[in-house]
């Protein structure tokens, strides 16, 4: 079967008949379910067995922070020693610490214990995210047919954060606490080495810099960018997911506050990430499925614009109205349509201004900034809502996206210009 996917809805199921693609994508989609179950798995845990929310959050807080600095290694690890020699390990590794963190929970250990341990397991959480976008470059030299890959992908995403906790909380529901976190565990070995069997981990084999990747005077060996922070646009394109995380991570958090504030009770908050993960999951497959008028360095300042136009109109409704939620859920599904649109134009944006030889890294970089934002935004709603009230964390979460797009327009000329050295570059590898 061609590896050109075409456009429209059918691409998607080309996509997932075409084995190259398909195989590595559903053995990431198992490796990446404890991106949303561990955090809560763990935090779930521990406080059962020690009675104590703070507790847990100081473990799960561990984990968080390890998958943050241990991301963006591990990416730069990818570009030097190829995908397969970093996953493989880290899947076993990060997988046996979980499991070992579970067992140590319930076996009575000292939470010091359980918070290096819980360290250890995020350090070593394999970045699968990051090598599944760079893979998509092997599997689809064609950039229209990457453009659906990556909508499938960020899709995904959207559907594991909310498949995620539904999958732990059947377990919870079946079995005892123990057992999710265990389950998570198995997701991280079985996904990571599922993944490494396909050809197009094999294939992501460390890049060598090209003639068109080298840049300034003097030898060969020091004319290549030394990190992918130094690559013409990526840095900018790393602030504006950044700014962007810290939008997501108080809105999520601003969620939550609604349901336990304004609905009755947080059991709701299922209902509102529904509308909002619906929105983004229909928006991120309606924007692969053609191909669009214009690039992603124009669309995601766009996108961001509306995203926080969005979050204004939540706020406001809310502080004038409450939370109705005749007219909050279509807000919040409307707001949801922006999101995944927004994370698959970024994505291409870093796949077109990064040369292959850092590739892993820069997509390494981008899933840790996510990371580092939504904790941080998550920390601010709640100073926010205790303070404030919930209105002005969504209000505060719009003014993160309206940042967002701000330096996405001002960074419009550098990144057109990037975006023509880029070309050239490609131009120049092809020859």
């Amino acid at each position: 079967m061609s590896a050109d996917l075409g456009s429209g809805l059918r691409a998607y199921l080309k996509l997932l008949r075409y084995r190259p693609a398909a195989a590595p994508f559903l053995a990431a989609t198992i490796a990446r379910l404890p991106i949303s179950m561990a955090p809560l798995g763990i935090l779930l845990l521990v406080q059962s067995e020690r009675d104590a929310y703070s507790l847990a959050g100081f473990v799960t807080g561990a984990f968080a922070i390890g998958s943050a600095v241990g991301t963006p290694l591990w990416g730069r690890a990818m570009d030097r020693f190829g995908q397969v020699r970093v996953i493989l390990p880290t899947s076993v590794v990060s997988a046996s610490l979980t499991a070992l963190l579970a067992l140590a929970t319930i076996g009575g250990l000292p939470i010091p214990v359980l918070i290096a341990i819980s360290l250890g397991a995020g350090l070593s959480f394999s970045p699968v995210t990051p090598a599944m976008r760079a893979a998509w470059r092997t599997v689809f030299p064609d950039p229209k047919s990457r453009r659906v890959a990556f909508a499938l992908d960020a899709t995904s995403i959207e559907l594991i954060f909310v498949g995620g906790p539904l999958l732990l909380s059947a377990l919870l529901a079946l079995t005892v606490p123990v057992v999710p976190l265990l389950v998570t565990a198995g997701c991280m070995a079985v996904g990571g080495i599922a993944y490494c069997r396909t050809d197009a981990a094999r294939r992501s084999r460390p890049a060598t810099p090209q003639p068109g990747d080298l840049v300034g005077p003097g030898p060969a060996d020091v004319r290549t960018h030394r990190s992918a922070l130094t690559v013409p646009g990526v840095a900018a394109v790393l602030i504006v997911m950044l700014m962007l995380s810290v939008g997501f991570g108080q809105l999520d958090t601003s969620m939550a506050g609604v349901a336990g504030e304004l609905l009755g009770g947080t059991e709701k908050v299922g209902i509102l990430f529904a509308a909002i993960a619906g929105g983004s999951a229909v928006g991120g497959l309606a924007f692969g499925a053609r191909t669009w008028g214009f690039d992603e360095r124009r669309g995601v300042a766009v996108c961001l614009g509306l995203f926080a136009l969005f979050l204004v109109a939540i706020a406001l409704l809310i502080a004038l109205a409450g939370a109705p939620l005749g007219a909050l859920l279509p807000l919040l599904f409307c707001t949801g349509l922006t999101i995944a649109p927004m994370l698959i134009m970024q994505q291409a944006l870093l796949d077109h201004l990064t040369p292959a030889y850092r590739l892993n890294e820069a997509q390494s970089l981008l899933s840790a900034t996510n990371m580092v934002g939504a904790a941080a935004g998550t920390a601010l709603a709640g100073i926010m809502i205790d303070f404030r009230g919930v209105a002005s964390s969504f209000a505060c979460a719009a003014v993160a996206a309206g940042l967002a797009s701000v330096i996405a327009v001002v960074n419009q000329r550098r990144w057109r210009a990037a975006e023509i050295a880029a070309s050239r570059r490609h131009a120049d590898v092809a020859r």
